[in-house]
């Protein structure tokens, strides 16, 4: 189903049996498999592939050359040029079976995964953390955690607006963040504070 409003450039491959919501713009080259749900208000950049039973949310952006697999992303969320969703732990070209496959990637609210990284089948990465450029994911990512490298490692913490955050202290089971670009403060766990990496 093709809700209003909605763009697809004529070279464009989006399966009659994806749903597409209200005002969403699929560019040039893309394709959407069948079962696919796409939100309103997202936009997908040339070379996008959506691969089938991929769940996207509402005002998603992804851009150029994005590979998606197995995932659920929530709303807001910003996926950078070239980064790849993978599905199968053990790939061999000779060998297909569904067994294999990895649980569903989940990407949570307003995260966003740099260009040409890599997240590995089955990580969870949560609301408003944010992957580096180039990173390979292999462990799940805390809300608002910064990550890294490859493979990524926690480095730090990130604002709702994207800047880094600095501790102001702590209270009870929470590491009290603070944000100098846009004074916001937000609370994280301790056992997520607990997940960084502080070389």
């Amino acid at each position: 189903m093709i809700a209003e409003n909605v763009k697809i450039h004529s070279t464009a491959d989006v399966s009659s049996g994806a749903n597409i919501g209200a005002n969403t713009k699929i560019w040039h080259q893309c394709q959407v498999r069948e079962k696919a749900i796409i939100g309103e208000n997202c936009i997908l950049g040339k070379n996008v592939y959506i691969d089938w039973n991929v769940k996207i949310g509402n005002g998603v952006k992804i851009q150029n050359n994005v590979s998606v697999y197995d995932a659920e992303i929530a709303d807001d969320v910003f996926i950078g040029p070239s980064a790849t969703f993978t599905n199968d732990a053990k790939p061999r070209a000779f060998i297909w079976d569904e067994k294999r496959r990895t649980k569903i990637t989940k990407i949570g609210k307003g995260a966003s995964i740099g260009a040409n990284a890599t997240i590995m089948g089955g990580v969870s990465i949560g609301k408003y953390a944010m992957v580096g450029a180039g990173s390979v994911v292999t462990k799940d990512v805390p809300e608002h955690g910064l990550a890294i490298g490859v493979p990524a490692r926690i480095t730090g913490f990130v604002c709702e607006c994207g800047a880094n955050m600095e501790q102001k202290g702590k209270t009870g089971d929470f590491v009290l963040m603070g944000c100098k670009e846009c004074n916001n403060e937000t609370r994280i766990p301790i056992a997520d504070w607990n997940k960084m990496d502080k070389r």
